[in-house]
């Protein structure tokens, strides 16, 4: 690749081969010539004078694509159908007279790319269900870990490591629900003509209904779609395209929130994602251990919210049926948004596979705010064993702001506990104290609910789609 001109980041550091090569010259116009390929085939088997021998040299010709060729009857035509419909013909001279007969440039283009959209959304649904599947494993692992819950990142009731793995899952499972559901509107634009009136075809079949309606279900059936869109303009509805970017941008919300989680706990120490053996953190703190996996998620993600707004613009601008200022920002926003949604969800799986859990200081965390939060549970203990409630609580209050204001004024580690058993008025001893704060008790149902989550949402879908799960990750960087 030329060193001296601007290549795509997208292309040489984030997306996988899979979704490049979806995306490639070779697939799309390797399936423009499926198309005339599928095209000449169902105009023959209805009556067309079209030879075996002609649709034979198609077929045989359909990889051999000369982009040179191309090129230069695009540069004189300034129109990229006609470029390749010219390029295709040069190749195979015995059937250049009925490549392309009856259709328009939406037939090979719009019909392309609902082909390439539908394959690159079930790579993304693949990706989707191997995280579902790997957070899931590291939920029940640690299921039971406890762990301080925030709200307002301020120290809250206490939740469990795997607890919150699931609340990652939960926006998952919503992502993975629209995506199967985008999968399941898909279909073809089909064999419409210029506006999608099949004028042109009309004409070929001398105003024989059925038979166009039988060439358009041909046709899609080669292609491999069991529907196309009933009506069109020149092209499929455009909006069609919004709901598809929708779904990436689904993904992109919750990957982004997932990685903001992990930035965040990467920060208290608690959790961090994997970080190998060579790996430099920063060019001149050479102690750092920055989050960037995480970082690029979210930076990656905030791009496909952003494309989110690209075919919704130009599904509402355009004019009867069709203009062509949706082509150039549809060439640009819709691959990027898949790009990056493959890279993000590869990113993720990497780093949900590899988190490191620092227990100890996970512990060390809870056991700092964890006497502020159960000083009810000793007052009612202290109750038990004959003491006045009103006064007992007038005194956690007092000891409770001294040993706050030690921590936060002083520095230093938090004394409340050994301030109430010090103060014989609470007749308890310090070990029965700690046996009151033990962290497990305060988790709730957590423990659980991860197991009753995993069992009842997440173990289906991964049931349903057994065939999909076992996904490779390798990073480019």
């Amino acid at each position: 690749m030329s060193k001296d001109i601007y290549t795509n980041p997208l292309i040489e550091r984030y997306s996988s081969k899979e979704m490049l090569h979806i995306f490639s010259s070779d697939k799309k116009f390797s399936t423009w010539r499926k198309l005339w390929v599928a095209l000449a085939k169902g105009e023959k088997e209805l009556g067309i004078e079209i030879t075996d021998e002609q649709i034979k040299a198609l077929e045989e010709n359909i990889f051999d694509i000369d982009y040179d060729k191309a090129r230069e009857y695009e540069n004189k035509f300034r129109h990229d159908v006609m470029a390749h419909v010219h390029t295709y013909g040069d190749k195979v001279p015995e059937a250049k007279g009925i490549i392309h007969l009856g259709a328009t440039s939406a037939y090979v283009g719009d019909n392309t790319d609902l082909i390439v959209f539908k394959e690159a959304l079930e790579l993304i649904k693949k990706q989707l269900v191997n995280l579902i599947k790997v957070m899931s494993d590291f939920a029940l692992k640690y299921k039971d870990m406890p762990t301080l819950g925030f709200t307002h990142f301020q120290p809250a009731q206490l939740t469990t490591v795997g607890k919150r793995a699931t609340l990652w899952i939960q926006d998952l499972i919503l992502d993975y629900e629209e995506v199967d559901f985008v999968l399941s509107t898909f279909r073809m634009r089909g064999v419409k003509g210029t506006t999608g009136t099949q004028a042109s075809f009309m004409s070929l079949f001398n105003n024989d209904e059925e038979k166009i309606k039988k060439l358009n279900q041909f046709v899609c059936k080669e292609m491999g779609f069991d529907t196309d869109f009933t009506v069109t303009g020149q092209t499929y509805p455009r909006k069609f395209d919004s709901r598809v970017v929708n779904s990436l941008a689904g993904i992109a919300q919750s990957l982004h929130k997932f990685a903001t989680d992990v930035r965040l706990l990467q920060n208290l120490k608690e959790i961090e994602e994997p970080f190998e053996k060579n790996q430099i953190g920063s060019s001149a703190m050479a102690y750092k251990r920055n989050p960037m996996r995480s970082e690029r998620i979210c930076s990656l993600a905030r791009h496909i919210i952003a494309n989110q707004v690209n075919p919704a613009m130009t599904a509402s601008v355009q004019w009867f049926e069709r203009t062509l200022d949706d082509s150039a920002n549809r060439r640009i926003s819709i691959p990027e948004s898949f790009m990056c949604c493959d890279a993000i969800l590869q990113i993720a799986i990497n780093i949900a596979s590899g988190f490191v859990v620092n227990d100890k200081v996970i512990h060390k965390d809870i056991m700092a705010e964890l006497p502020f939060m159960t000083t009810e549970n000793i007052l009612m203990e202290a109750v038990k064993r004959g003491g006045d409630r009103q006064e007992l609580h007038e005194k956690i209050r007092v000891y409770s702001m001294e040993a706050s204001k030690r921590v936060k004024q002083e520095g230093k580690s938090n004394d409340l506990l050994e301030r109430i058993a010090a103060d014989p008025a609470f007749n308890l001893e310090l070990s029965e104290i700690h046996d009151i704060l033990k962290p497990e008790k305060y988790v709730g149902r957590a423990i659980n609910q991860v197991t009753e989550f995993i069992e009842e949402d997440v173990k289906p879908i991964l049931e349903k789609n057994k065939d999909l799960i076992g996904y490779d990750v390798t990073l480019k960087v």
